[in-house]
């Protein structure tokens, strides 16, 4: 199946991703001296999040460690560029359901890496993907449920530069292949939930903008997929509006749960308003 790019459109970072950016300079200034010269604390770090919380969530109160999600990422990153981390919902302990969940980052320069919408109904249990994390930091998962309650799960990851880090691919290749998606399809598991997975690869660079050109050393303007949905026959699986944290060439892998076999679909927009579109047919067997 072929990929296509369709004209743009213009869309826009929720208003409190580019405020938390603010605040976060600010904090790394004023609240975290130093920095520059040393690795981020579990201190510092929580410095930084008391002082960006209420610009992404406000004066809600915000349970922890309750159980109802779990986060997990490395101890220590290979590459600061491309670390793995592993979000879990348990629906058990939220019975009404999951409507979204928000990956922060601390330390990052935009430290909402992303917000991922749930569908109603779709299942969705355990998310994973790809981030750059800047500093030694908390990467932080906070679920809202159906009924507006927010849980959060932390870890603390030591990284450094992976915001700055230097892109795999040179620009020219990464200019070639955007857009392009693969999709990679898991049979059910032996479970109740009978959750099928897929694993979603788009060619993308993702530039974070502070990012240089090796050749001309000037900056490599901040150029990344900005909205993703991914659908089953026109039904909601899971959304996301992301930032600049996440990695080159995005990746995502989920659990699902399947409404008949319709086919999967996914719409990719970057910051640019190139709009990519695929889809496949669900394949229930597996690969």
């Amino acid at each position: 199946m072929q990929n296509h790019a369709y004209p743009s459109r213009q869309l826009g970072l929720p208003l409190a991703s580019v405020f938390a950016a603010i605040v976060l300079t600010v904090a790394t200034l004023f609240g975290a001296s130093g920095a520059a010269n040393a690795q981020q604390t579990t201190a510092s770090s929580n410095r930084i999040w008391q002082a960006l919380k209420g610009d992404v969530f406000g004066d809600r109160a915000i349970l922890v460690d309750s159980g109802v999600v779990r986060i997990e990422a490395p101890k220590r990153a290979q590459d600061a560029a491309i670390v793995p981390v592993d979000i879990y919902i348990d629906p058990a302990k939220a019975p009404a359901g999951i409507k979204s969940v928000t990956l922060i980052i601390d330390v990052n320069p935009a430290p909402v890496a992303a917000t991922f919408e749930i569908g109603k109904d779709a299942g969705v249990t355990h998310l994973s993907t790809r981030v750059r994390v800047d500093d030694y930091s908390y990467l932080r998962a906070i679920a809202e449920t159906q009924g507006g309650e927010l849980h959060m799960a932390q870890t603390f990851v030591k990284a450094s530069g992976g915001c700055s880090a230097p892109a795999v691919k040179n620009q020219d290749e990464a200019m070639a292949t955007m857009g392009q998606m693969k999709l990679r399809q898991f049979p059910p598991q032996e479970t109740m939930t009978k959750a099928q997975e897929l694993q979603l690869m788009i060619r993308h660079p993702n530039n974070s903008g502070l990012q240089r050109n090796p050749l001309t050393q000037y900056f490599i303007p901040a150029h990344f997929v900005q909205k993703l949905s991914v659908s089953q026959a026109d039904r909601l699986i899971l959304s996301m509006e992301g930032g600049i944290s996440i990695s080159e060439d995005p990746n995502f892998r989920f659990d699902f749960t399947a409404h008949g076999t319709g086919q999967i679909q996914v719409e990719a927009i970057d910051t640019d308003g190139k709009v990519f579109r695929n889809q496949w047919p669900l394949e229930v067997t597996g690969l």
